[in-house]
């Protein structure tokens, strides 16, 4: 078992109540079972047997967290995807792994689907997954798409250049926050500091309000002619 599934076991169970044995008993069904049969019985009992409420986690627990996989960060998850995400990962490999992630997403509801794409940065096989992620990615429900963009480093680690820009002009236009992408800033690349210049100039000309996290993946760039006279621009408004 990884250090982050350790966490989360930990995590889950401190947080159980009288479900506690239950979810022992079924993570263990899980983890010796020779079908998938358990997996998808436990995913779907999850939240009614352990409820939607947030997990209870201090600075000490988002501490470990970024210590087992830096730029992972579970505050916000609730105690059934948590549950879930650890189910997924304790379940033994008898096929590859990104082919049952594939099946579970599509037959997943939202709720479960957001818990599978916050699991991204713990997961195996983190190349094969890149198509289920673009799948999220075009989401029109706007928290699955956050359940990748936002505290989430699997996009910083695993994305291309021409991916990563693409999710951050869609988290503009849905009015996601940027700031909550890790590795804003240290992503940034001269192809999307362009982007961001035109879609500010847009904005700008529109009389309209620009984003204040947009200028953060501009900082690398602050002295190149467009950025520049942007950054002076917005400076100097009143």
């Amino acid at each position: 078992m990884t250090l982050a599934a350790k966490l989360l076991r930990t995590w889950v169970l401190a947080q159980a109540g009288g479900e506690a044995h239950w979810l022992t008993q079924s993570l263990d069904r899980v983890a010796s079972a020779s079908q998938e049969r358990d997996l998808y019985i436990f995913m779907g009992l999850a939240p009614r047997r352990l409820g939607k409420s947030d997990l209870a986690l201090g600075a000490d627990d988002l501490a470990a967290a970024d210590a087992a996989c830096p730029g992972w960060s579970p505050k916000g998850w609730s105690i059934d995807g948590a549950a879930r995400v650890l189910a997924l990962l304790t379940a033994p490999p008898t096929r590859a792994f990104a082919d049952r992630f594939k099946d579970l997403r599509r037959t997943a509801d939202v709720a479960e689907m957001i818990a599978l794409y916050r699991g991204l940065p713990l997961y195996p096989e983190p190349d094969r997954l890149h198509f289920e992620v673009g799948e999220g990615l075009r989401s029109n429900i706007k928290a699955v798409f956050e359940s990748i963009a936002h505290h989430n480093p699997f996009p910083r680690d695993h994305f291309d250049d021409h991916r990563w820009n693409q999710m951050i002009l869609k988290a503009l236009f849905v009015e996601s926050r940027l700031a909550s992408v890790v590795g804003l800033e240290a992503r940034s690349n001269p192809d999307l500091a362009r982007m961001l210049v035109d879609y500010a100039e847009e904005r700008i000309a529109a009389d309209r309000p620009v984003p204040e996290d947009l200028w953060i993946p501009l900082r690398p760039f602050h002295n190149t002619p467009g950025v520049a006279a942007i950054l002076q621009r917005e400076e100097a408004a009143p």
